[in-house]
């Protein structure tokens, strides 16, 4: 069989639901939105986890963070897997391409083909101008603030062109007859959150659409939600203040990187590669965007930090809106797996889309729950406690992602309406997202409610059983399913 080009879009910590077709009052990504307009668009793809590399490491493996045992972005060096997505596409036959961020447990270098690593302030060694150099000095002097003026260095020095510049220079050097993977891995829009023009005013101010809850929510919903706050609070005093200035910056952002989107693909069909290429586009997480007074992320697992934009579009995928079925971001290697015809590998936990994404039949019960993970274990520090982090308490610098925000363990069940947390010290919570979009009002301990949560609950030690990890093989033949679905 002719195996397809795949092309894998992913962008860091972008917000699902903030682009115009996904009903966003702002047409932050036209062309992307153009894009998948003409394959599936999942309304409801949920990441693994709330932060990068275990994220990424589930995106790479097909695997959940329990299973995979990477739970805290230090870790990605202890990653217990079985073949992953990099193997599957050099067994394949692939040519295999990365421009932009890893932050998981491959090394440029496996990327045999073409490798140009990024950072959120820094791209490739050696490869920078003067003035790519000059700009990513003043990236790391933002220290992952909020730019109040547009950043003072041409569209050229942004990543989001130089990678794009990067993949094409890697697909025109690929032959003709030969298969390409091509990883365009944007860091935008995380933090720093900063735009030159004229993307910094394309999306004033008073513009952007009105936050759910303030920092009177973070004090509400307490744990890390109000220690997170206290702590920025502590760092930048009055940083809430700037929150329509993030979320104009963060448009801004999502539009450059779709003006960088459309060259690329623009210079596939001027090469006539389009037609053959399957686009996936994804994030690895969300961004508070202002919700809860808050910036970045690191508390919690609320709505928005857990979906993610997620669409497939490309030969043989048949066009729709998904707006019922769970998804998760470690469906993505089974999915290719199906798409170019190869085995799924063992240890695999994620399902394969393939068949809803080209029209077939599948069980609408495999995909009526979602599941994700949070926390690299032990116990959850409290909002008085004051443990060591690996950042000083004092002055303006701070990690969003540390021992107290990270600490204990919490996995969440999603089915329908309803929203399910539980933690290891049995504290739950229950939320009507229809009712309660910013999960504010925890109705764990609802008398109305006892059934529902019996039910998610029972839900949710299904999943638990689910990912108990396959690996290692050893003497015993697996049973396997179909595309690694379980469930009738």
């Amino acid at each position: 069989m002719r195996r397809p080009n795949i092309v894998l879009v992913m962008t860091d910590q972008q917000r699902a639901g903030w682009t115009a077709a996904s009903g966003f009052p702002l047409d932050t990504m036209p062309f992307l939105d153009g894009l998948m307009g003409d394959g599936v668009q999942f309304e409801r793809a949920y990441t693994t986890s709330p932060l990068c590399v275990p994220a990424r490491v589930s995106l790479v493996t097909g695997r959940y963070p329990s299973a995979h045992r990477v739970r805290q972005n230090s870790a990605a060096r202890h990653v217990l897997r079985g073949a992953d997505l990099v193997d599957v596409l050099r067994e394949a036959g692939y040519a295999l391409h990365l421009a932009g961020k890893t932050h998981f447990h491959r090394e440029p270098a496996d990327f045999d083909t073409f490798a140009a690593p990024y950072w959120h302030v820094r791209g490739p060694a050696g490869a920078a101008t003067p003035e790519q150099a000059a700009f990513e000095e003043w990236l790391g002097e933002l220290d992952h603030s909020v730019s109040h003026e547009p950043t003072p260095f041409p569209l050229e020095c942004q990543f989001p062109h130089r990678i794009v510049t990067d993949a094409i220079g890697a697909v025109d050097g690929t032959p003709a007859d030969r298969p390409f993977f091509t990883w365009l891995s944007f860091p935008e829009p995380h933090n720093p959150y900063q735009v030159p023009e004229p993307y910094f005013s394309l999306f004033g101010e008073d513009e952007v659409p009105d936050r759910l809850a303030g920092p009177e929510g973070a004090e509400r919903k307490g744990g890390t939600y109000t220690w997170l706050s206290r702590l920025i609070e502590e760092k930048r005093p009055g940083h809430d203040a700037e929150w329509r200035r993030y979320r104009a910056n963060y448009c801004g952002m999502l539009r450059l990187i779709d003006d960088q989107l459309r060259r690329f693909f623009a210079h596939l069909r001027e090469r006539g590669r389009d037609s053959d290429t399957l686009v996936f586009f994804v994030a690895d997480h969300g961004d508070y965007t202002g919700e809860y007074g808050l910036q970045r992320k690191g508390a919690g697992m609320s709505e928005s930090l857990m979906r993610i934009p997620f669409a497939v579009a490309g030969p043989g995928v048949r066009p729709s809106v998904n707006r019922t079925d769970f998804v998760s971001l470690a469906d993505l290697l089974p999915t290719v797996c199906d798409a170019i015809g190869a085995e799924i590998p063992a240890g695999v936990q994620g399902r394969s889309l393939w068949p809803m994404l080209t029209g077939e039949p599948y069980p609408a019960e495999e995909f009526a729950t979602g599941y994700a993970e949070r926390g690299f274990g032990g116990l959850s520090y409290g909002v008085d406690e004051r443990p060591p982090l690996h950042f000083p308490y004092e002055g303006r610098t701070f990690d969003e992602l540390n021992t107290v925000t990270q600490s204990g363990t919490t996995v969440m069940l999603r089915r329908e309406r309803w929203k399910l947390l539980l933690d290891e010290r049995g504290t739950g919570e229950l939320y009507d997202l229809d009712a309660d979009p910013v999960e504010l009002d925890n109705r764990y301990d609802d008398p109305a409610l006892a059934e529902v949560r019996a039910a998610l609950t029972t839900d949710l030690a299904l999943w638990m059983i689910r990912v108990r990890d396959d690996l290692p093989e050893a003497v015993y033949t697996l049973k396997r399913a179909p595309h690694n679905w379980r469930l009738p």
